[in-house]
């Protein structure tokens, strides 16, 4: 299988999974991106589009995306899209060629989010994680809380450490500049950032990433470490920090952060 992070606007990625000429398609906010790829390699049929959730820039390309090539939606069941389509939650597996996807509810960053999780035969795990985890960060508390948003991500980070993680936009190297301020002296979390650097001076995505190197380089999965949770006391002049309140003064200091 043929996983494709395609640029969109900005920062953002829709991602394509290729299987037998059948493409997958997550979170297309871009219609047009989908439909110029698959126009300039010929023969794809676009059948299925995965949502995570419901913020224009993941899901303004469905209703031309639908039109044009009749693919099936599934999206958060608790979320509105601007198409008609099966929702699905917690629990559920949605089957696509040789895969069962498995739905995953991560709120936080809205309240109906969800993530898609499968195992391709012979290759590493893929995860559709949306604008929950990004590479060395998490995405903002627009609908959540924080003791969700960390229960998510604490759900995420214990799948394979192999798997690869799709996140659904380029913020890699801003936010491994704020886990550099976190975590200073984290070894691999400084390797990892030149290594990226290298990757952006080559015009290459820095994703997909993959959960070991999330769970050694990414302060919001790394919480409740001792390291982190000094800096974090430290930002909030507070050292009685609970967890959930740690990850609460962690984000508010990213939100802060320049």
């Amino acid at each position: 299988m043929q996983l494709t992070p395609l640029p969109a606007f900005a920062d953002n990625y829709i991602w394509l999974l290729e299987h037998q000429r059948r493409v997958l398609a997550v979170d297309p906010g871009d219609g047009q991106a989908v439909l110029q790829r698959l126009t300039r390699a010929g023969g794809l049929q676009l059948d299925t589009i995965l949502v995570t959730h419901h913020h224009a820039d993941h899901t303004g390309g469905l209703q031309e995306l639908v039109q044009a090539t009749g693919a099936q939606v599934y999206g958060p069941a608790l979320e509105k899209l601007p198409v008609p389509h099966t929702p699905v939650a917690e629990g559920q597996q949605i089957a696509w060629g040789p895969l069962q996807w498995q739905v995953i509810d991560v709120p936080g960053h809205t309240a109906g989010h969800v993530a898609y999780w499968a195992q391709p035969a012979d290759q590493a795990p893929v995860l559709f994680c949306g604008d929950t985890l990004f590479s060395g960060g998490c995405g903002r508390l627009f609908e959540g809380t924080p003791a969700q948003m960390l229960d998510s991500l604490e759900r995420l980070a214990a799948l394979p450490a192999d798997t690869r993680v799709c996140c659904a936009h380029e913020y890699t190297l801003s936010n491994l500049r704020f886990a550099l301020a976190v975590e200073p002296d984290n070894a691999a979390l400084i390797a990892h950032e030149q290594h990226c650097h290298q990757l952006c001076a080559q015009n290459m995505p820095t994703l997909p990433s993959s959960l070991q190197t999330e769970r050694a380089i990414n302060p919001f999965l790394r919480s409740r470490l001792p390291t982190v949770h000094a800096a974090v006391a430290g930002f909030a002049g507070c050292a009685d920090l609970d967890p959930v309140e740690t990850f609460a003064q962690l984000r508010e200091w990213k939100n802060q952060f320049k």
